[in-house]
């Protein structure tokens, strides 16, 4: 057979029938050559018993009240769902994993939703010699799939329900992403549904080749975010340079073992001066250790910076076992991060998508998939706002003193910022070779606030608004990029970027995600979505 696929044979991937156009002269088929036609897109409409289930995502504060949503399996009845909203003149959304934190997808204009969560194939494609991934699948679907059959994986996101379409292109990071860089580093090709002038929706596969002349339509989707140019029907992922080589040698193969380790600090034994030295331990170890190659490239840590109230600070941490010396090294890093902060303790308090994991107080030595299972969060359902930063360098002291006085000055619970190290072989890409503008940072970070009633909203806004504000009130309320911070993260969408109550930088929302990428993004919007079809509140806007 040419083609492996877990669900079905693929026989063919070059495709979209009639409805598609590759170079503008290719046909390509929107299902595989051979395969029986599987009909138009399912609908839901609110007289359906599954219509609840399908009009809200992760974040139970969105919610949508569309007349119909469309459950497609294929990129020919995405092709045909977008034609009819466009006709009729409906306003359409898009969903895959439905991970958004915004109200990008269920928001009040909503009248179709797209839904791509049926298409969950993941195959490898011997005629582009690339992998094949749909973007309704889960990461953990990914990763197991791609691990058990060829024995590779990508570098993605820890959180395990998120589906692969919107975190693909919006970048994609997670625990290996410091070893292997970020998943939109290893996007070869996209299917892309797009709307012309005229009003007529096709889909086009756009490729990294220099010669395509689709080639600016994949740049955006290495890090432009989704729900702006059109529909994702398939990512083609492989690594560059590799085309001539067999597939599992394609994608990055994880390390066979990993150690895994969490432990916590107690807020009743933190005072200031403790939490500077910790914030200034942690950021300046990953300074130290932010080029590509370096001898901790193959670890990746979480600090979690809960509120005194919430109980403690944890922190976990994983490292590639395979390397020399890697059980040193990782008590070198904790020692070297902790070591002033006294008796550390086992982990008991879950942050929300961070489980507790005391048996891990021990550093454990496991396969890297049953880690990976193990680490993967899974958060559904509950309410949550959410902000990002990245930094550069180790923290200054005044954002230091404003997280220390946020996290103590409140009797909120549910209430954090974790603090991710990052950089390493993300920053081995230059900056303008995919739309992720930020490749020189060190840290990520991403404030989080979560509640179940809607008494509780007013006051977790006014929180996370005014902790992020005061951490960046040297530069206008948010993280301008400069020699200490580098803007913000896509996939963490934050709409008070754009509201001039929160952002008093001059500087807009969309330099923030995209620095000087923006421009481009938006020559791309004119070319494939002129009609601006494909929009949301923080939507890439049409030139002019």
């Amino acid at each position: 057979m040419d083609n492996v696929s877990r669900r079905k044979v693929l026989l063919s991937s070059a495709a979209v029938g009639g409805a598609a156009a590759l170079g503008g002269a290719r046909a390509a088929a929107a299902a595989p050559a051979g395969a029986a036609p599987r009909g138009a897109a399912a609908t839901i409409t609110p007289a359906d018993a599954r219509y609840p289930d399908f009009v809200s995502g992760s974040n139970g504060r969105w919610r949508a009240a569309p007349e119909a949503v469309r459950v497609a399996t294929t990129t020919e009845q995405v092709v045909a769902a977008v034609a009819e909203a466009v006709r009729g003149g409906k306003r359409l959304s898009v969903r895959s994993g439905g991970h958004c934190y915004e109200a990008f997808v269920y928001h009040p204009d909503t009248q179709v939703v797209i839904d791509l969560s049926a298409m969950n194939d993941i195959s490898y494609d011997h005629q582009r010699r690339a992998f094949v991934i749909e973007p309704g699948c889960t990461l953990m679907e990914v990763y197991m799939e791609l691990y058990r059959v060829w024995g590779v994986t990508i570098p993605g996101g820890s959180c395990s329900s998120v589906g692969a379409g919107g975190h693909i292109q919006g970048g994609g990071f997670g625990f290996l992403c410091r070893q292997f860089g970020l998943t939109v580093d290893y996007v070869h090709a996209v299917e892309v549904v797009v709307v012309d002038a005229a009003g007529k929706a096709r889909a086009i596969v756009a490729t990294s080749d220099e010669n395509d002349p689709h080639r600016d339509l994949w740049w955006a989707h290495t890090g432009g975010g989704g729900g702006n140019f059109g529909v994702v029907t398939r990512y083609f992922l492989r690594t560059p340079g590799t085309a001539g080589l067999p597939p599992e040698k394609q994608l990055p193969r994880p390390p066979g073992e990993v150690y895994v380790h969490q432990q916590s600090w107690p807020w009743s034994g933190i005072d200031e001066g403790r939490f500077r030295t910790l914030l200034r331990n942690y950021s300046g170890f990953y300074e130290e250790h932010s080029a590509p190659g370096n001898p901790y490239a193959g670890m990746f840590s979480m600090l979690v910076c809960s509120t005194r109230a919430s109980g403690s600070i944890s922190m976990t941490t994983q490292i590639d076992a395979t390397q020399p010396d890697a059980a040193r090294k990782l008590d070198d890093f904790l020692a070297e991060v902790g070591g002033h902060m006294g008796e550390a303790e086992p982990t008991t308090l879950s942050t929300n998508e961070m489980r507790a994991m005391p048996e891990l107080f021990a550093p454990q030595a496991r396969p890297w998939l049953v880690a990976t299972r193990r680490l993967g969060g899974s958060g559904w359902g509950g309410r949550g706002d959410y902000k990002s930063a990245y930094l550069r360098q180790a923290f200054p002291d005044e954002q230091i003193s404003a997280l220390y006085r946020n996290l103590t000055e409140t009797d909120l619970t549910s209430a954090l910022v974790s603090i991710d190290s990052y950089g390493a072989q993300v920053n081995a890409v230059d900056a303008d070779a995919t739309a992720m503008a930020q490749r020189d940072s060190i840290i990520k970070l991403q404030y989080q606030a979560y509640w179940s009633e809607d008494a509780q909203e007013a006051g977790k806004l006014d929180w996370i608004r005014t902790m992020y504000r005061d951490v960046y009130a040297a530069t206008g309320g948010v993280p301008v990029p400069n020699e200490v911070n580098d803007g913000c993260y896509i996939n963490y969408p934050d709409i008070d970027l754009g509201d001039p109550r929160w952002n008093t930088s001059g500087t807009p929302w969309h330099d923030l995600y995209y620095k000087a990428g923006y421009a481009r993004l938006q020559r791309v919007k004119a070319a494939y979505d002129p009609g601006d079809v494909f929009r949301h509140a923080q939507s890439v806007r049409l030139p002019g």
